[in-house]
C-alpha cells in the first residue's frame, strides 16, 4: 500500500485475521491502538502489541511511531488505524497476513460501506477473491 501523508485508514480490527505492519521505506506510518470491547466499542484498556519482535504495554489509544524498516503485529479484535505523517512523505506499506475475508472478517468501529455497488458492463479480465462464486457458477 502506498499511504499518504495524513491518508487515514479508518478504525477497524479483523475477527480473526492476524498481520504485520511493515514500513517498507519513505516516511512514518503512525498507527493508534485500542483493544475492542465485548460489545466491539473502543476498550480502556491497555494494549500489548509487538513492535519489531518485542512486546510492548501500551495504554489505550497510543499512537505508535513506525519508522522505515520498523513493523508492528496487530492481532484479532485490535482496533487500529493508521495514516502517514505530516510532514514526512508518503510510505510504502507493507502486510504479511493470515489469509483475510474481506466481506466478513472486518469490524469497522463506524458501520462503512465496504463494497460499492458496482454495474458492471464488462466481464472481468481478472477475478477477484469475492468474484469467484458468481463467475464459477455462470461457467459451468
Amino acid at each position: 500500500m502506498i499511504v499518504g501523508e495524513e491518508q487515514l485508514t479508518l478504525t477497524h480490527f479483523h475477527w480473526n485475521k492476524t498481520e504485520d505492519i511493515i514500513n517498507r521505506g519513505g516516511g512514518n506510518l503512525v498507527v493508534k491502538l485500542h483493544n475492542a470491547t465485548n460489545d466491539d466499542r473502543l476498550a480502556s484498556t491497555p494494549v500489548v502489541v509487538q513492535i519489531d519482535g518485542m512486546t510492548r504495554r501500551l495504554s489505550a489509544g497510543s499512537e505508535v511511531v513506525l519508522a522505515p524498516g520498523e513493523s508492528i503485529t496487530l492481532t484479532p479484535r485490535l482496533y487500529h488505524s493508521f495514516w502517514g505523517e505530516k510532514g514526512k512523505g508518503a510510505v510504502f506499506v507493507g502486510e504479511v497476513s493470515s489469509v483475510n475475508d474481506d466481506h466478513g472478517d472486518n469490524c469497522f468501529l463506524e458501520p462503512q460501506l465496504r463494497f460499492p455497488e458496482i454495474e458492471e458492463d464488462e466481464s472481468p479480465l481478472r477475478l477477484l477473491v469475492g468474484d469467484y462464486a458468481e463467475y464459477a457458477i455462470k461457467e459451468r
